[in-house]
């Protein structure tokens, strides 16, 4: 088993290119979406009956070292201020096949 970081980013769907984009630059290369995430939070309660993704979050999991953590926190930190969301680091254990 190997160490590693386990990432989690819940911010507004519109903004889930960006932080892939984030990703992509601190050289995560695989991750998991799951879009239309319904929840609460400090900003309210965020539902997923509209037409529209404008209201609705989108919940990314990732897996990574500890430098990349570094990168990728510090770059997803303006991200979550401007729009909204949570980012959850943690230790991790993974068997890469």
């Amino acid at each position: 088993m190997e160490l590693v970081k386990k990432v989690e980013i819940i911010t507004n769907s519109l903004e889930l290119p960006q932080v892939l984009k984030i990703l992509e630059k601190a050289g995560v290369s695989g991750y998991t979406i799951i879009e239309n995430v319904t929840g609460t939070g400090d900003r309210g309660r965020v539902i997923n009956d509209l037409a529209t993704q404008a209201l609705t979050n989108g919940y990314v999991m990732s897996i990574c070292t500890e430098k990349q953590e570094h990168q990728l926190v510090k770059a997803i930190e303006p991200v979550l201020k401007k729009f909204g969301g949570v980012c959850i680091v943690s230790d991790a254990q993974w068997i890469a096949h």
